[in-house]
């Protein structure tokens, strides 16, 4: 016979399996995004697509260009994934070679600043970023 308390804790355990499975599934979307973003074989049209609404608009303003025309001067060292962070709607993908911030957008995960570079207790210095 289960007790309260039995029951109280079996709840616990499942609700506990839902929500890790629904942050390790968040991860794998947000590196997927990353690393779609940083793959040095995407067409410039796929990497604009990836990058949030306000973010395209910074770059295509900074660079007075199309972001199709200007994604591919953009270092992008990419490498594999090494960590994601999950923050509610925000994201960081550390890869072999560079760090992506993403948000969660209706569309799915948008990188919000991609080719940056820590700078110790400092924000990271970003190539690509919105405001």
């Amino acid at each position: 016979m289960s007790t309260p308390t039995t029951l109280r804790l079996a709840a616990a355990v499942l609700a506990t399996a839902a929500l890790s499975g629904c942050a390790g599934s968040q991860e794998d979307d947000v590196g997927r995004v990353a690393g779609a973003f940083e793959d040095p074989a995407a067409a410039p049209a796929d990497r604009c697509a990836l990058l949030a609404p306000s973010t395209l608009e910074t770059l295509e303003s900074d660079e007075s260009a199309p972001c199709v025309d200007v994604i591919g001067q953009v270092p992008l060292p990419g490498g594999a994934v090494a960590a994601v962070e999950v923050w509610g709607g925000d994201a960081q993908v550390r890869l072999g070679g560079d760090t992506v911030f993403l948000t969660e957008t209706p569309t799915g995960w948008r990188v919000t600043a991609a080719a940056c570079e820590p700078r110790g207790e400092l924000p990271y210095d970003c190539q690509v970023e919105g405001p």
